[in-house]
């Protein structure tokens, strides 16, 4: 779907491009002025710049699917790298943040102690500009293992299943790993649904 609005984009700045190249080829069969060379230059990398960034795009959207969809969920802790840099800066929902790869992974897998089913399959909304890109998903699991809270101690499971939405602002190296990450869900109705909240 987003490369077909890709390339929708590109058909009609090259379609105006044309249209444009065209009519200033009338104006001056006409004794009038002809946009520049230079102008014309110009136009032709401004689509140039246009479809290299749209492209960038597209690929660290399909990255982060590949992310959600098969390295989280499944736990390939092994291919974190593929989407993070090592020095990874994270920020989570409830305020703390992560600096680098190995850190964020230990965070990552201490959500599936305590519900080893959590996973990621769908992303209703994807979007990007630049370097940045923004994904909306549903993240969903159940509750069947004790959850750690520290000092041996743990609350026992509840049984329940969570689904809550999500999303995820992620700024991107050119080397297509992201320097730093923003996540976020709501962790009252996270805890809720776990059957722990107060």
């Amino acid at each position: 779907m987003k490369t077909k609005i890709i390339k929708t984009y590109i058909l009609l700045v090259v379609m105006v491009l044309g249209f444009t190249l065209s009519f200033n080829g009338c104006q001056s069969n006409n004794g009038t002025d002809m946009g520049s060379k230079s102008e014309i230059d110009s136009l032709r990398a401004q689509i140039k710049e246009l479809t290299a960034g749209n492209a960038m795009i597209a690929k660290n959207l399909t990255t982060f699917d590949t992310l959600d969809f098969n390295v989280f969920s499944k736990r390939d802790w092994p291919r974190f790298h593929e989407s993070h840099a090592e020095d990874v800066i994270v920020h989570f929902p409830d305020g703390h943040t992560t600096n680098g790869l190995k850190r964020h992974i230990a965070d990552m897998e201490a959500m599936f102690v305590y519900a080893p089913d959590t996973r990621i399959t769908v992303h209703p909304i994807k979007i990007g500009q630049g370097n940045i890109t923004a994904v909306t998903g549903v993240m969903e699991g159940t509750f069947t293992k004790p959850m750690p809270i520290g000092n041996g101690k743990f609350i026992q499971p509840t049984g329940k299943a969570f689904k809550i939405p999500m999303a995820t602002v992620s700024i991107w190296k050119q080397d297509g790993t992201m320097s730093e990450e923003y996540l976020f869900w709501d962790n009252q109705t996270y805890m809720n649904q776990l059957g722990i909240g107060k």
